[in-house]
C-alpha cells in the first residue's frame, strides 16, 4: 500500500495520540487510524484542519511525490 500521509508521523513528533486528534476532529477513533495507516485519507478540508491544529504547512503532512 503507498504512504500517502504523515500523519502518524506528525503526530508522533507533536506528542499527540490518533484518540487526541479523533476527540478534537470529532471523528471516530477507527477513521482516524486509518488515516494514521494510510488506509484511507481525510477529506482535503480535515486535512488543512489537521495542519491548523498542529501548526504545519499541509505539505509536512503529504509524503512528496519527488524523487531526490
Amino acid at each position: 500500500m503507498a504512504q500517502i500521509n504523515r500523519l502518524k508521523v506528525a503526530l508522533v513528533e507533536q506528542n499527540k495520540t490518533g484518540k487526541w486528534l479523533a476527540d478534537t476532529l470529532k471523528y471516530d477513533v477507527a477513521t482516524v487510524s486509518r488515516w494514521c495507516s494510510n488506509v484511507t485519507q481525510p477529506p482535503l478540508k480535515v486535512l488543512f484542519e489537521i495542519a491548523e491544529l498542529l501548526d504545519v504547512d499541509i505539505k509536512d503532512l503529504l509524503v512528496s511525490t519527488k524523487k531526490k
